[in-house]
């Protein structure tokens, strides 16, 4: 999905439309991840891009897409910019050094 949305509408309020928004990147991403999996693969990872532009895009994790929606929102931007590419995932091994910072907390 790459994608402009716009947050004016001639009839429909701006919390609505975030609404709309968040609903519609949701549902994107459940769609992506309830395809088949690629042999050898763990799960649907995914590379997201975030910003009031194509050009000024940033990566980040899709788990903050909707705290930088929520942000737009609050600064009063009337678009952004969102882009998110599914790709396989795999699971690493947790190193021992991982197992180690673990059992002291």
């Amino acid at each position: 999905m790459k994608k402009t949305f716009e947050l004016t509408h001639p009839k429909i309020k701006l919390a609505r439309r975030v609404d709309a928004v968040k609903h519609e990147i949701k549902k994107y991403l459940r769609r992506e991840r309830n395809k088949t999996l690629p042999t050898g693969a763990d799960f649907w990872d995914f590379d997201c891009k975030f910003g009031n532009t194509e050009a000024e895009a940033q990566p980040v994790h899709v788990s903050q897409l909707n705290k930088l929606i929520d942000q737009t929102q609050l600064e009063n931007r009337t678009s952004f910019y969102v882009e998110i590419l599914a790709k396989e995932g795999f699971r690493q091994a947790r190193t021992d050094a991982e197992d180690a910072f673990d059992d002291e907390e």
